[in-house]
């Protein structure tokens, strides 16, 4: 498989579960503040959600198992980057909650990772170029 036909699956792997995540989202948030349910309940629908981003996680695999060397090589550096930094982030906040700023979110660090992931994407790509 040539890396256009990698993106090309990833990209409709990606959507798909992305457009399912906004939708059981959406969903699972309105169910929750409409109806009033037993707390087992608001749990299992309040993590319905995480369902279509395990499907995201599996198409990021998939993308980068399937990748050629060079493209490996550049989300592995842009992943690591990733994960170093949100830690470092999260770890200097958890110091600042000490001296009273207010607690950080967890549901954050998912998306910050994802975000640096993508930032950096940029940076190693010119310099593997």
């Amino acid at each position: 498989m040539n890396q256009n036909q990698v993106q090309k699956r990833y990209y409709k792997e990606f959507f798909l579960s992305m457009g399912a995540y906004v939708i059981t989202l959406l969903a699972s948030t309105l169910a929750i503040k409409i109806i009033d349910f037993p707390m087992s309940v608001q749990i299992v629908i309040s993590l319905i959600p995480v369902v279509p981003i395990i499907f995201v996680i599996i198409a990021i695999l998939r993308a980068l198992g399937d990748s050629d060397e060079l493209q490996q090589l550049v989300q592995l550096n842009a992943v690591t980057f990733s994960a170093i930094t949100t830690g470092l982030i999260t770890f200097s906040y958890g110091f600042l909650e000490n001296i009273g700023f207010p607690k950080f979110p967890t549901i954050w660090i998912l998306p910050i990772m994802f975000f640096l992931w993508g930032i950096s994407l940029g940076y190693f790509w010119k310099k593997y170029q």
